[in-house]
């Protein structure tokens, strides 16, 4: 830290308790200064030879007959009076980052410039200034910190603006030409931790891009603010480092900020931090990442910031969501909501996802001349679009235990994704299951309802065994499932499609033909809850069909494993045909079909078995609670 030295007498100053301070000396004092609550019992030739003020003060208490002086205004209260004071006595006194600020001030407010005297303590705290303090990135960062105690003064002395300008021009300095000491809190060399086995005791570091972002951490958000500012307006720094910055200012002012949730405290200061990150924030995408900016949008909503600073933080998490986990994703609701997460954040975000192709068509159609010119396509890659459904499918999962989750709600936003081609509906199958089962008194329609958001076509095999087995789902589900199953079976041992009863073929192609003379009881059965009976009976032969269709490999020869394949399919046929579970779809000429989200033009082979083992193949269940 630098310093400067002022006079040489010593320092006589004494003190009488904390209200009395007075200058030791033979010469009796003749006036008395009030600073606050503290008299100083000094001399007036001293001080009146240096400033103007107290000229004009004294000159004014002579006339009312009395040698008190009441100056409780002075910047900086006592402390910096006293300094100015042995100033002017020709005591020695000290100055540094910590009080040349408030020292400053004072002697401006005491008018102790060179008008009254050649190397005045106006002069000499300048000269330090420039010449010191400002040059020192350290003291820097600590004047400006003494400045928010001496505003609006050290301002108009241009004290902050000098310190700001400061402290910008070193944090955009070439990193090589930084004289840098380790104050890195967030990242620990790998030689401090042990974990080195080159170290010999010295530090031979590169100094990082960022050096500079957790001193900067100790301003106040105010200053902090301009510091910022300044430096992005040299455009020197890049965004990364910015977007660095802003992070581990968050993380160091806002208590609870890593864990998702303010810890209580000052809400307007804390409400004032996040605000201004948001403001801050590079415009550039990707200069902060998607969980940083949920994390932003989580404090946001907890502590009820302005709507701007949400819709901005919605409208930039949106371009690049594919980052995003779903613990990312799991925003707390509000105290006056019902359920346990903001679930419509989510849908506003998932919307400015998809809206990115919309924009990229709309702006290449103002930017051609003609209608007929080719369109460019979206700028949304395919892998993107797959990472985001892939989200919101774990994402549903979790939201599905919440009891009190509405079910249009986790269907609209299940739909918002319906349109992003996936190879496999596993995710999916997980959250339909899951709300199913913390929501057991929802109604056959609902049901039905949201089982027509999966594509049984797109279930991997493990995924189709816990489906068969499952008793929250509506029997056609449970028979849509099988057929596929035992057609993929077929497909994979080189077998044609096996016939199936006209009901069961009705079903699964979606085929109204012959609904019409279909009853209503059988409707409702088809939409009833399979029983455990009748799972049971299924799901025997579906683990034949899949232990034919598994075993062997090079063991056997091609013929062998055709025969047992064509085997285990006829056995399922006459299950199917001597089950009283179909009884009813025969009788009925082909029962009112359903294809529950299922595209019968689609490839039955276009699942993709080998990815889609999700969660409940790995919690496979041999009885279904």
């Amino acid at each position: 830290m630098k310093f400067m030295k002022l006079g040489s007498k010593p320092d006589s100053f004494q003190t009488d308790g904390n209200e009395f301070r007075y200058a030791a000396s033979e010469l009796a004092t003749d006036i008395v200064l009030i600073v606050g609550d503290v008299k100083f019992y000094l001399h007036k030739f001293p001080l009146l030879s240096k400033s103007a003020r107290l000229q004009k003060l004294v000159t004014t208490t002579n006339e009312d007959n009395t040698d008190e002086i009441h100056m409780s205004n002075i910047p900086g209260g006592p402390s910096a009076f006293e300094i100015c004071a042995k100033f002017c006595y020709g005591m020695t006194v000290t100055l540094n980052a910590y009080n040349v600020v408030a020292a400053r001030c004072a002697a401006e407010y005491l008018e102790m410039n060179e008008t009254m005297e050649r190397g005045n303590l106006i002069y000499k705290i300048d000269v330090f200034l420039s010449s010191s303090i400002f040059r020192s990135w350290k003291d820097s960062i600590i004047v400006l910190q003494t400045t928010k105690f001496l505003s609006p003064l050290s301002e108009e002395l241009k004290v902050v603006s000098n310190c700001i300008e400061s402290i910008a021009t070193k944090a955009c300095v070439d990193v090589s030409k930084v004289n840098w000491s380790y104050t890195y809190n967030r990242k620990k060399l790998p030689e401090e931790n042990g974990n080195d086995s080159t170290w010999n005791g010295v530090r031979n570091r590169s100094v990082p891009k960022d050096w500079w972002v957790e001193d900067l951490c100790e301003l106040e958000i105010d200053l902090y603010k301009h510091a910022l500012m300044n430096i992005k307006t040299k455009g020197i720094v890049s965004n990364d480092v910015i977007g660095e910055a802003l992070k581990a200012y968050a993380y160091r002012r806002l208590p609870g900020f890593s864990k998702g949730l303010i810890q209580s405290g000052d809400m307007v200061k804390y409400r004032s931090i996040v605000d201004t990150i948001v403001w801050l924030l590079p415009a550039e995408k990707g200069s902060v990442t998607c969980s940083f900016l949920l994390q932003l949008l989580k404090a946001s909503i907890f502590m009820d910031s302005g709507e701007m600073a949400k819709v901005e933080l919605v409208r930039r998490i949106g371009q690049q969501l594919e980052e995003a986990s779903v613990n990312d994703l799991l925003i707390r609701a509000s105290e006056e909501e019902t359920t346990m997460f903001d679930v419509s954040s989510v849908q506003k975000i998932v919307q400015e996802f998809l809206m990115q192709d919309q924009n990229a068509e709309i702006e290449s159609l103002e930017e051609s001349n003609e209608l007929h010119e080719t369109r460019r396509p979206g700028i949304l890659l395919d892998a993107s679009k797959l990472m985001v459904a892939k989200s919101i499918d774990g994402y549903l999962a979790e939201i599905s235990k919440d009891p009190n989750l509405p079910l249009s709600m986790f269907v609209d936003l299940a739909n918002m994704v319906s349109g992003i081609c996936r190879p496999a509906h596993d995710g999916l199958y997980r959250a339909i299951d899951m709300y199913l089962k913390e929501h057991p008194g929802i109604s056959k329609s609902e049901r039905k309802r949201i089982c027509k958001l999966m594509d049984c076509k797109k279930l991997s095999v493990d995924a189709c065994m816990h489906a068969v087995q499952n008793e929250r789902l509506p029997l056609r589900v449970v028979v849509q499932v099988l057929f596929f199953e035992q057609v993929r079976a077929a497909a994979s041992s080189g077998s044609s499609t096996p016939d199936l009863p006209k009901g069961i073929k009705d079903l699964n192609s979606g085929s109204h033909g012959s609904s019409r003379s279909a009853t209503t009881n059988t409707e409702e059965d088809w939409d009833a809850v399979a029983t455990a009976e009748e799972l049971k009976a299924l799901k025997g032969e579906l683990a034949a069909l899949r232990l034919a269709n598994g075993v062997g490999g090079s063991e056997r020869n091609d013929d062998v494993k055709g025969n047992v394949d064509k085997a285990a399919i006829n056995k399922m046929k006459g299950l199917l045909k001597s089950k009283k579970i179909f009884a009813k779809l025969w009788s009925s000429k082909g029962g009112q079909g359903d294809n529950s989200g299922s595209d019968s033009s689609e490839s039955l082979g276009s699942a993709n078995p080998e990815e889609v083992k999700s969660t409940p193949s790995r919690n496979r269940r041999h009885s279904v609670s």
